[in-house]
């Protein structure tokens, strides 16, 4: 379900048309900095990790799916950015049921 809902929070923003206001528009390019640099760090930390090891060195010690919380901070920015409270439910929603599905794999990955 979390997938559909990600899908979903993807069709509203795409279908949604733009707001643009300064002070939006500033937060939107700190958040999607950090969103991008959080995802390229995250990716170079796991491709410096030898195959069949866990990746815990980097961004990796903060959290197990630094990948994960930095497109959702790209897609939160992009929902304010929207200004479309409906995405931003939606991409919440997502994320929670996501979770789920996250804790379903560590297990089948910790046997």
């Amino acid at each position: 379900m979390g997938k559909v809902f990600s899908l979903v929070c993807l069709i509203l923003i795409i279908l949604t048309s733009l707001k643009f206001a300064w002070n939006v528009f500033i937060i939107g390019l700190i958040l999607n900095a950090f969103g991008i640099t959080g995802l390229v760090v995250a990716m170079l930390n796991f491709r410096d990790t030898s195959s069949g090891q866990p990746v815990t060195k980097g961004v990796y010690r903060i959290s197990r799916h630094p990948q994960l919380v930095a497109l959702f901070v790209l897609f939160f920015e992009i929902c304010i950015a929207n200004g479309s409270w409906i995405a931003l439910l939606t991409l919440i929603t997502s994320r929670v049921l996501q979770h789920h599905g996250i804790l379903a794999e560590q297990e089948v990955c910790l046997t």
